[in-house]
């Protein structure tokens, strides 16, 4: 059974990365975000990572090794010894995220904190679930995406999530 992991890759390597594995049939995704360069005779809009550093690959237990040995791979990601696995959730979640140009979603309760497990009520990512960590203002909410410990911060109504009862949140993710 095929499961996502997140794997290490040396420095500004993440596209090299990609097509290598994507060339050895292993499947591969690499979350881009368009950033506005300037130079000082042009502008360019340029497709850097999401999270640099990390490749996420969606491998079973014969082409886990396989992933190492591909060139400029560092590691996976792991914690105690053990590579983490991705929740499809969490893959889903950040492949929303980039194909929304804005986010909105309707209000519907306030009442959160960090360290909450939240779901996304109405809108566009309807669904997606994470832990709360942030919120900057009324309108600007941090969710973890633990296996990686990182946050992607999402504009959207604090008010347009709710709390998720009787499901624990894991405090530490990797190291």
């Amino acid at each position: 059974m095929k499961k996502w992991y997140v794997v290490y890759v040396k420095s500004r390597a993440e596209k090299k990365v990609l097509q290598s594995l994507d060339g050895n049939n292993i499947e591969a995704w690499l979350p881009l975000r368009g950033e506005l360069r300037k130079w000082s005779d042009r502008k360019k809009l340029v497709e850097m990572p999401l999270l640099p550093g990390y490749v996420f690959v969606r491998v079973n237990r014969k082409d886990y090794d396989r992933v190492l040995a591909t060139d400029n791979v560092v590691c996976y990601i792991t914690f105690g010894g053990k590579a983490v696995p991705v929740r499809n959730e969490d893959i889903v979640y950040l492949k929303q995220i980039l194909r929304q140009d804005q986010v909105l979603v309707e209000l519907t309760r306030e009442d959160l904190k960090p360290g909450e497990l939240v779901e996304v009520l109405a809108g566009p990512l309807a669904g997606v679930r994470g832990e709360l960590v942030e919120c900057r203002g009324k309108h600007r909410v941090g969710i973890r995406i633990r296996q990686i410990n990182y946050t992607v911060m999402v504009e959207v109504p604090v008010s347009g999530m709710a709390i998720i009862k009787n499901e624990p949140v894991a405090k530490k993710a990797i190291a």
